[in-house]
């Protein structure tokens, strides 16, 4: 009776140590970072090509070893930047060949502006890459496998060549997307519209 009682109690203790572990990842989770950068879906379809908005918009995943990456393959000296609001993502200096298909980097050229989160959607569990100024999805990082004990940080950011825009060493970076853009502004003015307020433009 007592070995019962004990096994109870030591089961009761894991559970709860197990729920205690799950909370901070959940406040973790919705703590994340909101995109300053926030167009309709509208006007993201406008500003990029079928596949860049399926790959950045809606986490698709382009075909491995196909155009864009035997191009990324051919690029020298050059920066990355997010195809849909021109950040700064990756250099050729964290470029590497890692035989995947996709393009790869070993690290972020400006960590600040790549998120990572958690990914646990089709059955995997994974990091995924994005676009910390506008949300775009990048593709994922991986970390304690094979190709990615060889590189510096121990680390492989597996990235859809279609979400990055690349400036040969000495070109001009791509202009930022603005904040305050058009649909910004327009969203503003059905919301105050709709609160019965006049919006003055200047």
């Amino acid at each position: 009776m007592k070995t019962i009682f004990a096994t109870l109690c030591a089961l009761a203790l894991v559970s709860v140590s197990a729920c205690a572990e799950d909370k901070p990842a959940a406040a973790k989770e919705k703590a994340m970072p909101q995109p300053e950068i926030k167009l309709t879906e509208e006007d993201w379809k406008k500003r990029l090509t079928d596949e860049q908005y399926r790959v950045t918009r809606t986490a698709g995943t382009e075909r491995p070893f196909g155009q864009v990456y035997e191009e990324f393959e051919k690029q020298g000296e050059g920066t990355y930047y997010c195809v849909c609001c021109g950040a700064e993502l990756f250099t050729s200096k964290e470029k590497f060949h890692s035989g995947c298909g996709w393009p790869s980097f070993y690290d972020a050229s400006t960590a600040k502006n790549v998120l990572e989160r958690p990914d646990n959607s089709h059955g995997m569990i994974r990091v995924e890459t994005l676009c910390r100024r506008c949300g775009a999805h990048l593709g994922h990082v991986f970390e304690r496998e094979s190709v990615s004990a060889a590189t510096p940080t121990k680390r492989r950011f597996c990235i859809n060549g279609v979400a990055l825009s690349f400036v040969p060493k000495g070109g001009q970076a791509p202009k930022l997307l603005e904040v305050a853009s058009s649909a910004v502004e327009k969203k503003k003015e059905e919301v105050a519209k709709e609160a019965g307020v006049e919006v003055r433009k200047p």
